[in-house]
């Protein structure tokens, strides 16, 4: 009986290559978990996908050497996750470029390519940095999102008037959506932040021009 314990521990990779493996993919997770964090976080519009980042990464890495010592198990293996069914919805595209970071670096620890995880990081790393450092100077990124909730009946008479005082306010400003929802039309904006923009006078300023009608504002 023991003897076919120990057999069960005997493997075609050996246990410290795994570690080892593992190991680079936890930490390779690591970096990409705070590239999200410092880049992506911040517009609080995701699924929050980095949350399996510590946990996806050598997992997916372990399955890719099971695969590789024993292809039938690996066959096996990816067949009884077929049935898994993930319930999150993906809310922005650039989280499908960070789980692509995340899988294409735990594969690279599975085959050993570890140069090529230090350049993958390296160029996404300076990529992400230049998007930041571009948009902040030309005003492609630093939008911000405004949306305003009207009672329907009442969204007609203060329609062009309030569209003419967020054209004065708001600087490139552009409608995202419209949508009417339980009486109620929503309107979805997205403007270029301004620090010392004088937002309670903004809001004093729609106030008056709603009047009596029933209307909510949210800015982020």
């Amino acid at each position: 009986m023991l003897e076919e314990i120990a057999e069960l521990f005997q493997a075609p990779l050996g246990i410290w290559e795994a570690v080892v493996r593992v190991g680079v993919s936890l930490a390779a997770s690591t970096v990409a978990y705070l590239l999200y964090q410092v880049f992506y976080e911040s517009r609080h519009i995701g699924a929050g996908v980095h949350r399996v980042f510590l946990v996806g990464g050598p997992a997916i890495t372990m399955i890719f050497l099971v695969i590789q010592t024993s292809i039938p198990l690996g066959i096996g293996l990816l067949g009884a996750l077929s049935f898994v069914r993930f319930r999150t919805p993906i809310k922005d595209p650039a989280e499908i470029g960070f789980l692509l970071l995340l899988i294409a670096s735990s594969i690279g620890a599975a085959t050993g390519n570890l140069m090529a995880i230090v350049i993958l990081f390296a160029v996404v790393a300076l990529a992400l940095w230049l998007q930041r450092l571009i948009g902040d100077h030309s005003g492609i990124s630093g939008r911000g999102h405004l949306m305003i909730s009207i009672d329907q009946p009442s969204f007609p008479a203060i329609q062009e008037g309030l569209t003419s005082l967020l054209q004065q306010r708001l600087r490139r400003l552009s409608l995202e959506t419209m949508s009417t929802i339980d009486g109620r039309v929503a309107l979805h904006y997205q403007y270029r932040r301004e620090s010392d923009f004088d937002w309670p006078g903004f809001t004093s300023e729609l106030n008056k021009l709603a009047a009596e009608a029933k209307v909510e504002v949210f800015i982020s």
